[in-house]
């Protein structure tokens, strides 16, 4: 039987009752995400402002919510992050020209082996924003370890899989 306590659900499995957050809590979280990763708002901010912000609302609702089950729902959350950042930056470099040229140095810098032509293709897509974000291309050059290098004042992307293993 479940019941709900603080936004904790819980459940009785072959090691006794753990908690988990509720539904509720988890669709709050995707929407105060959505808010500061609105492409009409986050587009027009400086990524290191955008980072920080996402990083307070992760970090405090890992914090507050650590003691329960999260893991799974933190794999698929930060693969969802990741992808909405991801359409950000796309968004912000804009013209395919400079989405070619942003990519290929990165390729050659992070030594991701993608050849010009895929990046070519990429940049030129006429898919949308979205889907464009979530080719292979861009998947890879913009991967975790490169969203979350700190870069001058901007912050890196918190993994909040990995922030949650931590503090455990």
């Amino acid at each position: 039987m479940k019941g709900q306590f603080l936004g904790f659900s819980f459940y009785k499995d072959s090691q006794g009752w753990k908690c988990r957050p509720t539904e509720n809590r988890k669709k709050c979280l995707y929407e105060k995400i959505k808010v500061v990763l609105s492409r009409k708002q986050a587009v027009s901010r400086r990524l290191s402002i955008t980072f920080t912000k996402v990083n307070q609302i992760v970090r405090g609702w890992i914090n507050c919510f650590k003691i329960g089950s999260i893991k799974l729902f933190l794999e698929k959350f930060g693969q969802w992050l990741r992808h909405k950042i991801r359409c950000i930056i796309i968004k912000q470099w804009k013209r395919p020209m400079t989405i070619y040229r942003n990519l290929k140095v990165l390729n050659i810098k992070y030594k991701c082996r993608f050849n010009e032509e895929d990046i070519y293709k990429c940049a030129n897509s006429r898919l949308g924003w979205y889907r464009r974000s979530g080719l292979d291309v861009v998947n890879f050059i913009l991967s975790p370890a490169v969203l979350g290098k700190e870069k001058g004042d901007r912050p890196g992307l918190v993994n909040p899989l990995n922030y949650y293993l931590k503090s455990l």
